[in-house]
């Protein structure tokens, strides 16, 4: 018998051949298609990235969450300002009144203290009339008499009457810098509240006649936002009227 070995039809070989193409071409074309269905259902399923720079930008501009914590300064502006149905322009004339050609140097709303509603009495020159509950809303003025003696008039910052005077404890130098002060200021309280409140916007809580460290006279002006309890004082220049500086109090 010869040994060499017959080699298939070159007929077979091609049929073989095209087997082995189709096998391996749906192969190929299941493999695509399950990639392509594998890739659409992550699109659908994967939420859409956020990108950082836009929530940074939504989170500086956002406004407070309402049921943001207050401070406790901004709590008490909160609870106090409403109640208070006495304008601080209203306060200020009823206290000047008080004292004979006296003149305002200091102005704050603030709650009534437990000491003033525990020594109403029977009325008198000191206490004409009740003090209001504490925590109350009170005006506490401060008017000041041609030769720099002061005066504190309490005034109830809803019936806007007065509750309680009284002189203030001072010596002679401190008496002749009031009057020294009065004689130099000629920006009167509502000019300088004027010029406070066209740059913060809000209710007055406090006005005062004082110094900075440069030694200008200027009326220091507070100014409470009801939006966010936040208090602005505005500096005014007590002598032409310029705003030398705001600062706010987010305390």
């Amino acid at each position: 018998m010869s040994s060499v070995r017959r080699l298939p039809p070159l007929r077979s070989m091609a049929v073989i051949c095209a087997l082995g193409s189709s096998v391996l071409l749906m192969t190929g074309c299941t493999n695509a298609d399950t990639t392509r269905s594998s890739v659409a259902e992550a699109a659908q399923t994967t939420p859409p990235t956020t990108s950082p720079t836009n929530t940074a930008t939504t989170t500086a501009t956002a406004s407070p969450s309402p049921s943001e914590s207050l401070t406790d300064d901004r709590s008490e502006r909160q609870a106090l300002v409403p109640k208070a149905e006495v304008t601080w322009d209203k306060a200020a004339d009823t206290a000047v009144k008080e004292v004979p050609e006296g003149k305002l140097v200091e102005l704050e709303l603030k709650p009534t203290s437990a000491e003033a509603t525990a020594s109403t009495g029977s009325p008198s020159p000191s206490m004409p009339n009740p003090a209001p509950s504490q925590g109350a809303p009170e005006w506490e003025a401060k008017v000041a008499a041609p030769d720099g003696t002061v005066h504190r008039i309490d005034i109830d910052a809803v019936s806007g009457e007065v509750f309680r005077t009284q002189a203030e404890d001072q010596d002679a130098d401190d008496k002749q810098q009031i009057a020294d002060w009065l004689e130099q200021a000629s920006q009167t309280p509502e000019q300088a509240v004027k010029a406070a409140t066209d740059k913060a916007k809000g209710t007055v809580t406090g006005v005062e006649l004082d110094e900075n460290d440069d030694q200008q006279l200027l009326w220091a002006v507070d100014v409470v936002s009801t939006d966010n309890w936040n208090k602005t004082t505005v500096d005014v220049d007590a002598s032409n009227g310029n705003v030398l500086r705001e600062h706010v109090d987010r305390d």
